[in-house]
């Protein structure tokens, strides 16, 4: 069967819909029942990052180029978190995913790896940091916040309450990230008002080149203000690691945010 351009290799139903695995031109795609891509990945180089705003997450090494403790909320088809298993050896992931039946398609088509330093809980995001903060606080250096369904961004993960918990459990020098969809101008609007007061507005945000993601950077109240001009090298070195677009990310920090650039980076 072919749908969206491509030939479906698995489809799955569970209580909350479709999930479908399609395959076009050596690049394999997770959907849930809709065009939109949740994931996507090149078959010939399975580890590296392929989708335009998975990578752009990535401009978060600027801020933090060993992440050690990470929280994600969304798996997806698994390809952040089998890159940063991949590229961090000391790195320790804990993942929250709604949907159990996306956890097994991410293993079977995706190539998520069995690895101790990956943990995987599945459950509601927005609960799993309620209750975490009651009882800890400062443990991770990076939260990263994907949490997508057919329908757009779970409106759990997009209210005062979550970026509160999220902010007790983060580090005080740490560094939150959340994919955003910029087209749904009032859930937006929403989640960066929630987002900004809760982080006092140490904010930065990186539209994704032509496409409608917005990535939104959160920074926690003893984050170190780097040097511009010290990213400018670090860009560099980053895009020659890694062999994704670190100084097309800078400059695009350094367009959107003319008013707020300030409040994360010295000029």
């Amino acid at each position: 069967m072919y749908k969206y351009e491509g030939l479906v290799i698995h489809q799955s139903h569970d209580d909350e819909g479709v999930i479908e695995v399609v395959e076009n031109n050596g690049e394999r795609a997770l959907h849930f029942g809709s065009p939109a891509r949740q994931s996507s990945m090149l078959i010939a180089d399975p580890n590296r990052l392929h989708s335009f705003y998975a990578r752009a997450m990535m401009a978060l090494l600027l801020f933090n180029d060993n992440p050690r403790d990470v929280l994600m909320i969304g798996l997806g088809g698994g390809t952040i978190a089998k890159f940063m298993l991949h590229q961090f050896p000391d790195c320790r992931l804990k993942v929250v995913e709604f949907r159990g039946s996306v956890l097994k398609v991410a293993r079977s088509h995706f190539g998520l790896p069995f690895n101790p330093r990956l943990k995987i809980k599945i459950g509601c995001g927005a609960d799993h940091v309620r209750y975490q903060s009651r009882e800890l606080s400062e443990i991770h250096d990076l939260i990263m916040v994907d949490a997508y369904d057919d329908s757009g961004m779970a409106p759990e993960v997009g209210s005062e309450r979550f970026f509160d918990d999220c902010r007790t459990l983060l580090k005080k020098d740490g560094v939150l990230v959340i994919n955003l969809w910029g087209t749904d101008k009032p859930m937006f609007q929403q989640v960066s008002w929630h987002l900004g007061r809760i982080f006092n507005w140490r904010m930065l945000y990186l539209p994704v080149r032509n496409r409608g993601n917005i990535i939104g950077f959160a920074f926690g109240e003893n984050f170190p203000k780097p040097q511009f001009k010290s990213l400018i090298a670090k860009a560099n070195d980053l895009e020659r690691q890694y062999q994704l677009e670190f100084p097309v990310f800078l400059q695009d920090f350094k367009r959107n945010n003319p008013s707020i650039l300030h409040r994360v980076l010295k000029p």
